[in-house]
């Protein structure tokens, strides 16, 4: 279940976090065509230049090819003089999915220079009829490993997708 949601979760983060020079990567079975554009679509916008920070607030959908992020907020936060984007902070009750994926939290934190990205309260990933919950989980993108805390709970179907 992990090798099928870190994907899902590291394409959402690649494509709306970093601008990458490839047309394409694949992430453990999730291909995403990062040439594609990426749309965000908000109830309304904030910038302040100031402190190199966008939120986007009421029904948030951020979405790439078949990838979309949903949450109530979510603050893009930039690297110093520059546009790259240094964190992703989504709040009040975020999703990531794809046609047969799906990952809910209700905030999710992603620091791009780590390679970190926690997902806080009620933490549920589903894949067909399988699921995993938690409370906590933390997955570093870089390596492609994850850590769940908080009475993990785990439901496998065998033979079904």
């Amino acid at each position: 279940m992990l090798r099928i949601i870190l994907p899902l979760i590291a394409s959402i983060c690649l494509c709306a976090g970093t601008a990458l020079a490839q047309t394409s990567i694949d992430l453990g079975g999730v291909e995403v065509d990062t040439s594609a554009a990426i749309e965000v679509t908000a109830d309304s916008l904030a910038v302040d230049q100031d402190t190199g920070s966008a939120v986007f607030s009421g029904n948030v959908v951020i979405g790439q090819g078949d990838l979309r992020l949903s949450a109530g907020m979510v603050e893009v936060i930039y690297v110093a003089e520059s546009s790259a984007i240094a964190r992703l902070i989504a709040s009040d009750g975020v999703t990531f999915v794809t046609a047969s994926e799906a990952a809910e939290a209700q905030d999710a934190d992603y620091n791009v220079e780590t390679g970190l990205l926690t997902l806080n309260g009620d933490v549920l990933l589903t894949q067909g009829a399988s699921a995993i919950s938690a409370e906590t989980m933390i997955i570093n993108l870089t390596d492609g490993t994850a850590t769940m805390d908080g009475r993990v709970r785990t439901v496998l179907q065998q033979g079904q997708n």
